[in-house]
Formats: C-alpha cells, structure tokens, sequence
C-alpha cells in the first residue's frame, strides 16, 4: 500500500504488489451502464425481453461492482482511493480523474442500490426500450458526478444528468408531466451556468498563480483567494448545488416534477439526484472555500431551518399524499444542510450518513404510494381510507418506512437527524432548537397521512388498477377503469412487490440498528474537512477551538501514516 499526502487528504492505493495492476473499479461504475445503454439502444425494439435482461443486469453488475469497492476500501483513512487517472486534454489541464472517500463510498452504494429498484419498481408498459435506456443513462451520469475529482468532469457528468430525467418524466410521468419536466430542465440549466463560470474563474486564478493549468480539485484547493473572490465562487457554485437538491428558496421545481414524475423518476429525482446537489456542497464548497463557508453559514443555516419547518408545515396541508412526501423531502434536505453548515465532525457525520438514510426511506414510501395509485388510480387523500383491511401487509411496511422517515430510534432516520442536532447544538445552538421542531412537525403530517390512508371504516369497493403489473405506471399506461369497470376490493401487495421493497426494509433497519461501519468509513473524511475548514475559520468556531481536538485529529492521522509506512 502506498501512501501520498494532498490538499484532500492521504490518496490510499490498496492491494497493490509491483508488477501488478489494479481492476479500474471506478471506471467500470461508470462505463457498464453506458455501455448498456448503447447495446439496449441498438437492440430491436420488439425483443422487450431482452431489452428488460440488459437492464436488469448492467445494474446488478453496477451493484456487484459496488460492493468490491466497498471491500476494497480501506477504512481509517481520510483521502481518495482506488484513483482512476487519465489524460485527457493534457493541453488544457482536462482528464479523466476518478477517486472514492468515505463521503462518496455510501453514495455509489446507495446509487448502486436504488437503480435496480427503480427499474424493477417502473418497468413501462409502454416503450420498455427508451426507458431503459435513459435509466441506464442516468445511472453512469450520477455515479460519474459522485466520483469525479476534476471539476470539469463532475460538471459535464452533473450537467448529463439533466436529459435522462427531462425525458423520463415528460414521457412516463402524469397528467403535467410536461410542465413539470420543462420546469425542472430550465431551473437546474439556468443555475448551472454560474456553477460553470466559478469553475472557469478559479481555473484561471489558480493558473496565474502557478502557471498550471487544471481542473484536479487536489491542486485547486491550495489556490489563494482574496476574501471577496472566495465569497463570489462560493455562491456562483452553491447556486447550481442548492437548486439541484433543493435548498429553500429554489425547491419551487421539486415539488411538481417528484408528484408528476413515474415511480422510478421519484425514486431516482429524491434519493439520488438530490444528493447531487448536496454532495457538491459538501464537496467543493467545504473543500474549495472554507473561509467563505465559515463567514456564510449562518445564511445557510437560516435556509435550511426555513426549508425544514415550510416543508413540513406545507406537507401538513397537502390533500395529495404524493405532493405530502415531495415536501416532506424538502424539510429532510433542511436537515442535511443544517448539518453541513454546522461545522462539527458529528453533524457533518450525520448530514453525509442522512443523504444515504433520505435516499432509502424516501424511495420506499415512493414506490408504496406508486402501488396504491396502480389499485386505485388516484393520490388524493380524501379518496383513501381503510387501506389495511385488505392489505395489513402493505400497511405494515408503509408504517416502518413512515417510522423511518419521522426518525425514530431504531430505524435508519434517527441516526443521521440526531448527529446532526448534537452537532449543531454545539455551534450553532439556536438554529439546532429550531430545527427539532421540524422532528415533531413530521410526526404530525406523516401520521395523520397514514391514518387518513389506512385507518377507518373502507370506502365502498375501490376500483383495481388492473391486473398485477408494472408499479406506478402513470399517466402514460392505462389507468383505472372507469364507467361500466367492475369493481374489486384493494389488493394486498403481491410477492413481487414485496421483492422490490425488500432491499431497501433491509437497509432501513440495518443502518438503525448497526450504523457503525458507515461512520467509521465517513468519519475519517469528515474530519479531515473540519480540519480544513478550522485552519480558514481559526477560533471562530467555537466547538473546533475546544482543547485537544484539532491535536487529537493530527495525531491519529500521523499514527495512521506512520502504521502505513510500517
């Protein structure tokens, strides 16, 4: 094992002996659903049988993958591994530069495990080929965003993400699916434009410092920056990062496209799209300007308390349970944003191991509400009622997920939302009592969601989506029938649907329970951000400034080192 110091921490390279070289796991990630997309795209469409195969395969090899990475990482280090470089435009500082941490670990997995849900959630009906496609395109998109560590790939992976998920909702979504598409589309281009523009200006500020040019986000982290330059870049990138998550006040597109879009297009919109934005946060703002960060978290603070306690009065009100759980998703990002602005290694811990837990969670009680509108063709509140007695089994799932998604101990939310509160209790005392507030405002919407939807006395007959099909077909399959339909009783989940949500009722009790390996994963990094953001912010953080943490940190990282040496 090697070992080499940069300005994101120790690059580990593990399982190597001379002569030998590594498997390109991280390209690999990239590349296999691409290359599916390419061969499902040449296939006819006719052989729908085949085109599913495809699908289905390149995303368990995508998770296959993900899980050797995951065994190869080497915990206790804070740094890239398993780097993947090659040049590009060597002329003008572009390559391929791919590199894993402890932040981006738990997202590839997360990515890698959603994927093949969300096909197997929104296998269509109609045009089975073209939706795979753009399933298969997204994927390599987002995990090529998690990993880049150039700046111009990450953007030209992040901006890739835009066409999969347009065309995914205006052609599979419902009634305003274009509406909601276009707004999407427009709203994250518009802001990407600035996000573009800061990384060409500190390309061109870190060039005429050293006469090199490059886009490797090692290299440009040790630019000088003057006070105002630091502020200016940090909002020309967070203005891309934030709309992309959302961030109160740029979640106005959110809403419309999770409602509008299939039951794979919100799975993938919220639990990793979103991460998107955040990850990028995390990323390049923590990492790029830490002095910026420090002088604007109060502002983002303020952003993500507002956004946790409107979306969840908002989501209170909500008639459609969908629209409920699209808000409900913007209260849970406040958190995470809380957490990142905190500026302690517990809340940024919890805001990295909350994308994960958010991703989970929400894209379960996505596909449970995709199965109710297949029975009943509807979303509205008003017209569900007495839903487990036909189907105790469906409501017995919806209530762990539910339980999941308000935090209760146990189950995979707590442990990400009480990191985030402790830690912000230390810094930022005021914003972490307010935002306990969003906990019980959850409670509130989420249980009398689920009461109106499964409790009391069933209204007359419910009318059956159809036969047993594809989850969450919408507005573009069949809907229920209408008129002269017969009428049947609500269906309890069937053993394909229970297969689907398996992985995911899993994951949700599992982190719970045993987070522990995730967080000594994440910690190492997180700390090493804190670090960095302490050197730009000197005392003015009160929980950094504390007597021995800093010296601690520096020496468990030395005797990391000199072990490795050894």
């Amino acid at each position: 094992m090697t070992l080499n110091v940069s300005a994101y921490g120790p690059i580990v390279s593990t399982g190597l002996d001379s002569g030998q070289r590594a498997f390109p796991y991280l390209t690999a990630l990239v590349l296999v659903p691409a290359g599916a997309a390419l061969l499902v795209l040449l296939l006819p469409r006719a052989r729908v049988a085949v085109v599913r195969a495809v699908g289905f395969a390149a995303c368990t090899g995508v998770l296959g993958i993900a899980a050797a990475v995951l065994d190869e990482f080497r915990s206790g280090y804070g740094g890239y591994q398993m780097m993947s470089e090659h040049p590009w435009v060597g002329a003008f500082g572009f390559s391929w530069t791919l590199g894993v941490d402890g932040i981006s670990l738990f997202l590839v997995l997360m990515t890698a495990v959603l994927f093949p849900v969300a096909l197997a959630s929104g296998m269509q009906r109609r045009d089975p080929k073209s939706f795979t496609f753009w399933v298969l395109l997204l994927e390599s998109a987002c995990l090529g965003s998690f990993l880049s560590v150039d700046l111009l790939l990450f953007f030209l992976f992040f901006e890739a993400t835009l066409v999969p998920v347009y065309m995914l909702v205006a052609g599979w979504g419902h009634e305003r699916r274009g509406y909601a598409a276009a707004k999407f589309f427009v709203y994250t281009f518009a802001a990407s434009a600035f996000m573009l523009v800061g990384i060409l200006a500190l390309v061109f500020i870190h060039q005429s410092q050293t006469g090199v040019t490059t886009f490797d986000i090692r290299q440009l982290a040790n630019t000088r920056l003057s006070g105002p330059a630091n502020v200016l870049l940090f909002c020309a990138f967070t203005a891309a990062l934030a709309v992309k998550a959302p961030v109160f006040p740029f979640h106005t597109w959110s809403p419309d496209a999770y409602s509008e879009a299939p039951a794979a297009g919100s799975v993938l919109l919220a639990g990793v799209m979103a991460k998107l934005g955040t990850y990028g946060i995390i990323r390049f703002d923590l990492g790029l300007f830490p002095h910026a960060v420090v002088e604007l978290a109060p502002v983002l603070l303020t952003l993500g308390v507002i956004g946790i306690i409107y979306g969840g009065i908002v989501a209170a009100v909500q008639k459609d349970l969908k629209r409920l759980v699209a808000f409900s998703s913007l209260a849970h990002i406040g958190f995470i944003v809380v957490g990142l602005f905190a500026l302690t290694g517990e809340s940024l811990s919890g805001a990295v191991i909350q994308m994960v837990n958010h991703g989970l969670y929400t894209a379960a009680l996505f596909i449970l509400i995709a199965m109710i509108y297949e029975r009943l063709g509807t979303f509205q509140l008003p017209k569900l009622r007495g839903l487990q007695h036909s189907a105790p089994v469906m409501a017995g799932v919806f209530t762990l997920v539910m339980l999941a998604s308000i935090g209760v101990p146990g189950l995979n939310g707590f442990v990400g939302e009480f990191l985030i509160l402790s830690g912000a209790f230390l810094t930022h005392r005021w914003w972490a009592v307010v935002a306990t507030g969003g906990v019980v405002v959850a409670a509130v919407y989420l249980l009398w969601a689920y009461q109106q939807a499964f409790h009391g006395r069933p209204l007359p007959a419910a009318v059956s989506g159809g036969s047993d099909g594809p989850i969450g077909t919408g507005s573009a399959d069949p809907g229920p029938p209408t008129g002269g339909a017969k009428a049947a009783p609500f269906r309890e989940m069937t053993w394909r649907e229970g297969l689907v949500l398996a992985p995911l009722v899993v994951l949700i009790v599992l982190l719970g329970v045993y987070p522990r390996p995730v967080l000594e994963r994440i910690t190492p990094t997180v700390n090493q951000l804190v670090l960095h953001a302490e050197s730009a912010a000197h005392a003015r953080i009160p929980a950094l400034g504390r007597p021995g943490l800093t010296s601690y940190l520096h020496v468990a990282g030395a005797a990391r080192t000199q072990g490795a040496e050894r």
